[in-house]
């Protein structure tokens, strides 16, 4: 197979980075990995198998776009499967909206974001985000939230049918699933939250897998945010 960036992305990146986990200074090849339209019945060993297993070589590090592992974890739901609380349309008219995704600013992904973490957090949550936008400061919801919150999403433009009707929460237990998907392939998973704007790591298969070298080596979001389907990518030191 041959790889290629996606559109306006780069193959080769270059990372600065050494910690307690080794030094990963050097240049990096990101292989984008296109798939078919992942879903809930999906099995994501048998996707590795399919689409990446033989390319990987020693060293590789594979990550993977927390969407897909939800989605096999049955935590997509269609837009009309959702009841909506007047609680999760009243909080969701507040949130600030990006260009990068929908996150918490319709009331269906408010509704996961309460049945998530709970509906005091959610409202003491919300109550710090008031007091910081009167100080000038953003994402206070999220940060109180935290990571269940912050991955929470729902469909845009671009988002590959059918889920351009679903909102999804973030993955179950997404450490346990990057173990198990390693124990698989015999390859290093992270499990990434990326946009335009960072990349968050959600899951990792060995806890001195440092994040630092996944946000740097994906800052720039290979897997892109439109239509390109590559939820997976193979990375690769060079030299």
């Amino acid at each position: 197979m041959q790889f290629e960036p996606n559109h306006g992305k780069e193959l080769i990146i270059e990372v600065n980075f050494s910690g307690d986990g080794g030094d990963y200074t050097g240049k990096y090849a990101r292989y984008p990995v296109k798939t078919h339209v992942i879903m809930k019945e999906d099995v994501l060993e048998d996707v590795l198998d399919e689409y990446v297993k033989e390319y990987l070589e020693e060293g590789d590090t594979l990550f993977i776009a927390e969407k897909i592992v939800a989605i096999t974890q049955g935590r997509a739901f269609r837009l009309d499967e959702i009841k909506v609380s007047r609680l999760a349309r009243v909080l969701s008219k507040f949130v600030h909206k990006t260009d990068y995704g929908i996150g918490l600013g319709m009331p269906e992904t408010m509704e996961l974001c309460i049945r998530e973490v709970g509906r005091v957090k959610v409202l003491f949550a919300g109550f710090c985000s008031v007091i910081g936008k009167l100080f000038g400061k953003r994402g206070v919801f999220y940060k109180i939230c935290g990571m269940k919150a912050r991955a929470i999403d729902g469909p845009c433009d671009y988002t590959i049918p059918p889920y351009n009707n679903y909102a999804k929460m973030a993955p179950d237990k997404p450490h346990e699933a990057a173990a198990r998907l390693s124990r698989h392939i015999g390859h290093d998973v992270f499990i990434v939250d990326a946009n335009d704007i960072a990349c968050t790591v959600l899951g990792k298969n060995r806890k001195d897998l440092p994040d630092a070298f996944a946000e740097q080596v994906f800052r720039d979001n290979p897997l892109d945010q439109s239509d390109q389907q590559t939820p997976l990518c193979i990375v690769r030191r060079q030299g």
